[in-house]
Formats: structure tokens, sequence, C-alpha cells
């Protein structure tokens, strides 16, 4: 039995298509990294699993279960992509009204230590900076024990460092057996967390696989060197310019010095190295338009 899944789903907007026949399947003890540019049919497609909108076409299911039921969310934290807390409750009074909700939590305490919250936890809710209130917000997916998680751009204004705490809390997660479904605008936030990660764009899905499969997918590789100027070159897929470095982006790195030696071009300081996941989803999101 898959954690999530979507069979087939369509969904509409009026006259926008937002989703065409997905087919997404998340697995006990995966970390699934949900990317796409803004508009590309994420959070559609997690609201369907979480049973907030229902497809116009195809199935979707959780734990085995029409997610629109109670009782196939009760296994589930979210941290949405918008929160609202009561304005005049202290830290530490909304993580535990939202533990009242639950059968079975952890203490109150182990939460805001988890989440770097815990100097913050007499703080009332809205004195919190944006992304004191994204802690807490992912925080309060974890508030009921829950078998698996939906983070919808969890760290979107979370201070680098605190990111990265933030990573370890949902690593622990996982390695503890829990599964997590996550979208996220912060490609090195995939990268770093994901084992599978699905692209999704103009509502179907384009690619998936490892971070190393979704790289070797798209065949480029990085050609960086510093030069005066570049002629037209038969093998660059693109270049970018970066503080008088060139950056190339090439299917054959081999060829591509040889037409340059060949052009005569003056260069020092070239490295070659594969193209990373944010080169990829450029290259096949078109920009990520």
């Amino acid at each position: 039995m898959f954690i999530a899944e979507l069979d087939n789903v369509g969904k509409h907007y009026g006259t926008v298509e937002a989703l065409k026949d997905v087919d997404l399947r998340v697995e006990k003890g995966e970390l699934v990294a949900l990317l796409g540019p803004n508009g590309a049919g994420k959070t559609t497609a997690v609201n369907i699993l979480l049973g907030q909108r229902r497809p116009d076409k195809g199935t979707a299911r959780l734990f085995g279960r029409n997610p629109t039921k109670p009782a196939a969310r009760t296994p589930v934290g979210v941290t949405p992509q918008q929160t609202a807390f009561p304005q005049n409750l202290k830290v530490r009074e909304v993580v535990g009204l939202v533990q009242a909700h639950y059968p079975d939590t952890p203490s109150g305490k182990h939460l805001l230590d988890r989440f770097g919250l815990a100097d913050l936890e007499g703080r009332s809710a809205g004195g919190l900076s944006g992304g004191q209130q994204r802690r807490l917000a992912l925080a309060l997916a974890f508030a009921g024990n829950p078998k698996a998680v939906f983070l919808d751009e969890p760290t979107t204004g979370v201070d680098v460092e605190a990111r990265h705490n933030l990573w370890t809390g949902i690593n622990s997660f996982v390695d503890a057996g829990g599964t997590v479904l996550l979208t996220t605008h912060y490609l090195e936030e995939a990268e770093a967390l994901a084992s599978r990660i699905v692209v999704i764009h103009h509502g179907s899905i384009i690619a998936e696989g490892s971070v190393s499969e979704i790289t070797a997918s798209v065949g480029l590789s990085q050609v960086r060197l510093r030069a005066d100027h570049l002629p037209e070159l038969a093998n660059a897929d693109r270049i970018e310019h970066n503080n008088g470095i060139k950056v190339i982006y090439t299917a054959d790195p081999d060829a591509l010095v040889q037409e340059l030696a060949a052009a005569g071009v003056q260069f020092v300081g070239l490295e070659i190295t594969r193209a990373g996941l944010e080169d990829a989803f450029l290259t096949l999101t078109g920009g990520g338009q």
C-alpha cells in the first residue's frame, strides 16, 4: 500500500487545466520533493492528496483511503504554504492547542527544542517574524506524531542557519521511518533532502528519479573559464556571465573545449563539472517558464 497516490488525476479551474492525467505514488520511508515553477500544479496535487480538493477525473488515495475522509488524514501532519496563528496566544500555547486535537503527541518541549523555538515559547504568535512563524508552522506538522508529513514550501523566509537546522529535524523523522512529501523552490533543499525528485510542469509530470538520475537525464556539463570574449559556439547550450567568469552549459564538454581552441579563444581557469539539479530543472522546464 502506498502512503499517498494519485492515479490519472485531472483538475480544472475554469478554463485552466491545473493537472493533466497525473500519476504520483509516495512509498513509506521516502522523502519525495515535488518541484515545478509557480503555477505548475504542485499545490493542487498536494491539496487533492489531503482531501481539500476533489479531482475532476482519476483517483486520490491517502493510506489506501479516500483522502476526504477524516480517518485517512489523521496520520498526516501538514505545513501549508500560508498559515495564520491566534495573534495573542504564546508559542507554547499554540503548540498545546494543536496537540489537544491528537491522542498521541510528543512533549511540547521536545517540539520546541527540535525546531529551534525554545527561546520563543513565551512570545506571542503575533510578535514572531515571518521566518519564526514558518518554523512554528513546521513544528506543528509533527505535533500529532504523524506517520507522514506534507510540507508545502516549509522554509520560505527562513534564514540559512535555521533552514539547515530544520533539515536535520526532517531527516530525523525520515530516518525513524516517517514519510515526507515536500514542495520547495529552494532546489538545494530538494538536493539535500530528497530520496526522489518529481518535476511537474504545466500540470504534467515531466521527470522523476533520484537527484543523480534527474541531472543525468539532461546530459549537461558546466564548463567554467575566464575569457575576454567568446565567439558563437555550436556546442554551447547556454552561456552565463558571472563577474568575468563564463559558465557554458554543454552536452559535449570535450567538443566544446576543442571548439574554443580551434577558434583561438584565450582562456584561463578551465573547470568542467556535471550540471547540478538547478541546471537540470531549468533545462527541463525551459527556464522555469
